[in-house]
């Protein structure tokens, strides 16, 4: 397996990034209420599970963020646009395959698949430029 030198910096910056699109993506203004609604999450589980919630995704991000750098690095990506790609790639093989198999096996709504499926793109393909251009 081909060495890796970590830009933590970086890997901890795109982690920062996919939660400041999740942030955005299920604000109020934007996705909250219908997200609530297809989950059945109230205002109140929500608040009540938040320290958790946020815990679980720091840890997530982190790892996303660490694995998306390797497969930037091994594609050869040093541009935004081929960063891009391989962050939009990997969320096409792995993440849109996933929620697409719990449409199918677990019955989910196409809506709730569709707004998470929306807010990872975002984030990875961001992650993804971001991590190409920054070693």
């Amino acid at each position: 397996m081909q060495q890796i030198d970590i830009n933590w910096l970086a890997v901890i910056v795109a982690a920062i990034i996919r939660m400041a699109v999740g942030f955005v993506w299920y604000s109020p203004p934007v996705l909250l209420k219908p997200w609530q609604a297809l989950t059945g999450v109230t205002p109140e589980t929500m608040r009540a599970g938040m320290g958790k919630a946020i815990g679980i995704d720091v840890i997530a991000s982190l790892v996303m963020a660490f694995i998306l750098l390797h497969a930037v690095t091994y594609a050869g990506a040093t541009n935004i646009f081929t960063g891009a790609a391989v962050g939009a790639l990997n969320w096409l093989g792995f993440m849109a395959t996933l929620m697409i198999s719990l449409w199918g096996y677990e019955n989910r709504s196409p809506k709730l698949i569709a707004i998470n499926l929306g807010n990872n793109l975002i984030a990875l393909v961001l992650m993804g430029a971001l991590l190409a251009v920054w070693k």
